[in-house]
């Protein structure tokens, strides 16, 4: 099963950058093309900072923060793939996610974002909907698969009995 969160690992940013380029060659001369209008389009936006475009100009820090995330979500993944394939799917994902933007960080100096949704301001790409797929899959195995809320209770109750 391990090949399978590798592939993720690796298709992740090849497709993440493929998508890019092909938003460069076809958005990026006009800016803006309307998928669905008043839901959707495609709107090229060059992204230095992070997350909603917040603490620009920052990218050598940034670089070097998402290489920690990704080394460590890496760690955990080959430690635990037998364990979850939850966990596994949601740290390939975020590994995936966060390779696709990092290359884009190092070789560009900043993300090419261009997934406009109406509802949702701010502008996305691919490898930010996977780390946010794999951050929800995160979230939902913690909440529910695993004994990371388990622990704390069965502490607590301890505590309380002595």
């Amino acid at each position: 099963m391990l090949i399978v969160y590798i592939a993720i690992i690796v298709i992740v940013p090849i497709l993440s950058q493929c998508i890019r380029t092909a938003i460069e060659a076809n958005v990026k001369p006009q800016g803006f093309i309307s998928v669905i209008p008043g839901l959707f389009s495609l709107t090229y936006s060059e992204n230095r900072g992070v997350a909603f475009g917040l603490f620009q100009d920052g990218t050598l820090f940034f670089a070097i923060t998402t290489s920690i995330v990704i080394i460590v979500f890496a760690i955990l993944l080959f430690k635990n793939y037998k364990k979850s394939k939850l966990f596994s799917v949601a740290a390939a994902l975020i590994i995936g996610g966060g390779l696709g933007n990092l290359f884009e960080r190092i070789f560009l100096g900043y993300v090419v974002d261009y997934l406009s949704l109406s509802f949702f301001p701010p502008i996305c790409n691919f490898a930010d909907y996977c780390i946010t797929a794999g951050t929800i899959c995160l979230i939902v195995y913690l909440l529910f698969f695993s004994d990371f809320l388990k622990d704390g209770k069965k502490k607590k109750t301890q505590d309380e009995q002595a």
